[in-house]
């Protein structure tokens, strides 16, 4: 309830550029793990998270995960980004979760403080104040799927497998898949999953309601992202929220009422809300701002 309210009442801060602003094709963003792109036309408003760890098949290792958690943390604070995407740069995968082989190196006390790090990393995610859309256009396995998990949405080619544990491995989730897995399809259906280790199709997981749409993948296997940018495009013209609506079924109903009072009073002094109600008045589409 603390981390909500704390999401719902930051104050924004100056906007400082990430080392890396351009799309995937800028030059200085080759050697990163996590870049950044900003979208810019009429699909200003966009941002794109891309993984691009193809050595690790974007495992969440140290460098990966303290390159996401300081994007994000730039991100947020900046007023332009209305939504944002993740997406992968290496084909045939979304996230294939934990680095083994780093973890194997670590003390018993360096994991369990990486674990607190990760489910550090995937609330900042929950929290995100723009919609999220996880774009899955492969394998989402382990923290792979706790990562799009902690996004709003979820568009998945249909041939992509996710999974919450690898049952061959012996690895439990540890980001919070347990926690958000039953609050997305049910406690019984994610015991089941959690309880077989199943994995699943982006067909089977749409028929679940796990992913919002699954989508047949093309050859250059990013259908999952044209669709989810797409998505994003609906989205756009919308009126900025001051919290991302998945936070509200976080807590009981009393404090998800009180949260709500909370973000409407913030909308109430914005001009976004006037041209609202003008647009409505007049019979014409809203011109939204963001403020």
């Amino acid at each position: 309830m603390l981390r909500v309210l704390t999401s719902t009442l930051r104050f924004p801060r100056p906007w400082r550029p990430l080392e890396t602003r351009g799309c995937s094709s800028n030059a200085g963003a080759a050697g990163r793990e996590i870049q950044v792109c900003a979208l810019a036309g009429p699909d200003q408003g966009i941002a794109e998270i891309l993984m691009n760890r193809p050595s690790a098949r974007n495992a969440l290792g140290n460098v990966f995960v303290s390159q996401l958690l300081e994007a994000l943390a730039q991100l947020q604070e900046d007023r332009q980004v209305r939504v944002l995407i993740f997406r992968s740069g290496v084909k045939g995968v979304f996230c294939a979760g934990a680095d083994l082989k780093e973890r194997e190196q670590m003390s018993e006390a360096e994991v369990g403080l990486f674990v607190q790090r990760l489910r550090g990393l995937m609330t900042e995610i929950a929290v995100f104040p723009a919609p999220t859309i996880a774009a899955m256009d492969g394998f989402a396995l382990g923290g792979g799927l706790e990562l799009a998990l902690a996004c709003d949405l979820r568009v998945a080619a249909s041939s992509a497998v996710m999974g919450l544990i690898e049952t061959t491995r012996g690895l439990l989730p540890g980001a919070g898949g347990t926690q958000r897995l039953p609050r997305c399809l049910g406690v019984a259906l994610a015991k089941e999953l959690i309880f077989t280790g199943r994995r699943l199709s982006g067909t089977q997981a749409q028929a679940l309601g796990l992913v919002n749409h699954a989508v047949a993948q093309n050859e250059e296997g990013n259908a999952a992202y044209h669709r989810a940018r797409a998505l994003a495009q609906e989205i756009l013209p919308q009126v900025r929220l001051p919290l991302s609506t998945t936070s509200f079924l976080q807590v009981d109903i009393a404090s998800g009422m009180a949260i709500e009072g909370i973000c409407y009073a913030q909308n109430i002094p914005t001009r976004d809300r006037l041209e609202g109600m003008a647009a409505f008045r007049e019979k014409r589409l809203p011109r939204f701002v963001g403020e």
